[in-house]
């Protein structure tokens, strides 16, 4: 499990999380809504000590993370996948070779990391683009890419960061679908954050609203479109104040 506990953070003046509590329950699927600029990113940061909190903290598994000296937060890196906005992907590289690229840090055995390259080029449905570089191929297939990277570690966790952010409505339903189905077959906790409802509803166990700093509500999706809460149902409902 992933547990937020009264996190703290700020930038300067600008307070970011105010006392961010929440839990991320195993095997299954919590999306984190919120504003463009609230700190949906930044929360994902800390879980794996890209950054550090200023009160309060993340707890991965009854670890927590700030703790964790080189070694172990190495070994907590290697159990989470990080699927990033922008795909983040080498542009020098195929896209195979981006995938491999965690495995070979790894010292893995070659046949290994060949055959997992191969297995989860294959779950995203890029076999036949393997070779292509990165300027070859559309925006939904380089994030498919990085969706490939990620499961070719065989993570415990997946963190999705916008992962439908600049994507065309087909595309973005096949990035959903595909979302579901890494849940579902490889058994992992994803923590999704996004400002896309549409998305959010199709692929959240549990949704949760970040606002000022804090969970402004959490539960399913049926609860958080049956809300009687203001704020809630003005993002939701994609309504200007």
């Amino acid at each position: 499990m992933i547990r937020f506990d009264n996190l703290h953070k700020r930038f300067g003046a600008k307070v970011v999380l105010d006392g961010f509590s929440l839990d991320v329950p195993d095997g299954a699927t919590t999306v984190l809504i919120g504003a463009s600029g609230s700190g949906k990113s930044v929360i994902l940061k800390h879980i794996v000590g890209l950054l550090q909190p200023d009160a309060g903290g993340v707890d991965v598994d009854g670890r927590r993370v700030d703790a964790l000296d080189t070694e172990e937060l190495v070994a907590l890196r290697r159990q989470i996948g990080y699927v990033f906005q922008s795909a983040a992907l080498f542009d020098s590289m195929t896209l195979a070779e981006n995938v491999r690229m965690g495995l070979a840090r790894q010292q893995l055995p070659e046949s290994e990391v060949a055959s997992r390259t191969a297995d989860a080029l294959a779950h995203v449905g890029l076999s036949d683009a393997a070779g292509r570089y990165p300027a070859e191929v559309s925006g939904g297939m380089r994030k498919r890419a990085g969706i490939a990277r990620a499961i070719a570690l065989r993570p415990r966790y997946i963190l999705w960061d916008e992962p439908t952010s600049g994507l065309d409505p087909v595309t973005s339903a096949t990035m959903d679908r595909l979302m579901r189905r890494t849940a579902a077959e490889l058994g992992t906790t994803s923590l999704v954050v996004t400002h896309d409802m549409r998305s959010a509803f199709a692929v959240g166990d549990r949704i949760a609203m970040l606002h000022e700093g804090r969970v402004r509500a959490v539960g399913t999706g049926e609860a958080m479109r049956a809300t009687s809460d203001p704020v809630v149902r003005q993002f939701i409902e994609g309504r200007p104040e």
